[in-house]
């Protein structure tokens, strides 16, 4: 639940909107409009940043290959992305023959859906957190990995041979990558001692004590190999297989059109900042200000001006930008490489990883502890 009577927890506007519904309406009614006040909050940036992070790889493409990307809808083609999605949401839906109707329109919504899940539980910024709970990258494993049954089920109920390609190829990559990304959050609860995001946090406050550093070694290598994985898990390039444009058309997604195919996209997009939100979370310090301990009070305090959800979205933007970098510098793999990679190289590496990390806690040598 929101936990808006908290000071820690809530901003000064939720708890003012928590008051004045308190005032007048049951306790049961005031939990459900606020339910629904958070949800229609987080469809809302759920839509804004995907059209932000459209617009952003657009520019970030361009400037890889040498173009000037959206520059004619706006002012430096700011309201392309905004143009799209109009078009998008008024494109026709072409009804397809010999489909499996009922699973054919579901799967769009547990690709969304299990996106927006995993989405509302991000903590944003200090008291921008929807829901807290005390297993939460348990929590963001679990339902983040619910996705996977909507493309199986958009690849199966399309009565195409390329989409159910895409789909198997999908399934395929998606659980083997789920198991390392996996390991590489539990050797971070590891050395955190819990799996709550607040606390994973507030355990992070100055640069030492971020877990990438904090951890040594098996932190760096748990960091990166979380970040393969979750590229992986987006299905972007060089780990696109499922949707070769040269080999299976569109992939998974072949016969949607109109706002069933946005959904797909939109999940996409938002996957990737899901991805990196979760990684400035538990090895990046979250929203956390960069504070060095030596400095003194001086820089620390200018740093911790800068409001907290700056401090999450600049991290995470970061981590987006080196996602794109790496779709837009490797050649797509082979189905045979990629698994390879994970089955035969990441996941044994990251399994003794993990040992190593235990090691490291339980004869005190991290940072916090050596000094």
């Amino acid at each position: 639940m929101l936990l808006l009577d908290s000071p820690i927890e809530a901003t000064n506007l939720l708890t003012w909107i928590h008051k004045a519904l308190s005032e007048s309406l049951h306790p049961m009614a005031v939990v459900a409009i606020e339910c629904v006040l958070v949800g229609l909050v987080l469809l809302t940036a759920y839509a804004v940043i995907a059209l932000a992070l459209i617009y952003a790889e657009r520019k970030i493409t361009a400037f890889f290959q040498c173009r000037l990307g959206p520059n004619r809808v706006g002012k430096w083609g700011l309201i392309q992305s905004i143009a799209d999605m109009i078009k998008i949401l008024l494109k026709e839906i072409i009804y397809i023959n010999n489909v499996d109707k009922f699973l054919f329109y579901l799967a769009p919504f547990f690709v969304i859906g299990a996106s927006m899940l995993t989405f509302g539980a991000l903590p944003f910024g200090q008291g921008l957190q929807a829901i807290d709970f005390n297993i939460g990258v348990f929590y963001l494993i679990a339902v983040s990995s619910l996705g996977i049954i909507g493309v199986l089920l958009a690849g199966w109920s399309s009565n195409n041979k390329f989409s159910m390609i895409g789909a198997m190829r999908s399934g395929a990559q998606f659980i083997s990558y789920e198991l390392s990304a996996g390991f590489a959050l539990m050797t971070v609860v590891v050395l955190s001692g819990s799996m709550q995001l607040s606390t994973i946090v507030e355990g992070q406050r100055y640069l030492a004590d971020w877990n990438l550093f904090n951890g040594h070694i098996p932190a760096l290598i748990a960091f990166v190999i979380y970040l393969i994985s979750g590229h992986a898990e987006t299905n972007r390039g060089p780990f696109d297989l499922p949707e070769a444009e040269s080999e299976l058309t569109a992939g998974y997604h072949t016969e949607y059109s109109g706002l069933q195919f946005g959904f797909f996209y939109l999940a996409e997009y938002l996957n990737m900042f899901i991805i990196a939100g979760i990684a400035a979370t538990v090895f990046l310090g979250g929203w956390q200000p960069i504070q060095v301990e030596a400095f003194g009070e001086g820089f620390n305090s200018v740093m911790a001006a800068i409001p907290s959800y700056i401090w999450f979205f600049g991290k995470t933007a970061f981590l987006v930008f080196l996602s794109l970098w790496v779709r837009w510098t490797f050649p797509r793999l082979r189905i045979d490489q990629l698994l390879t990679l994970e089955w035969k190289y990441m996941l044994p590496i990251n399994m003794v990883n993990l040992v190593l990390m235990v090691g490291v806690v339980l004869f005190g040598l991290t940072l916090k502890d050596l000094f």
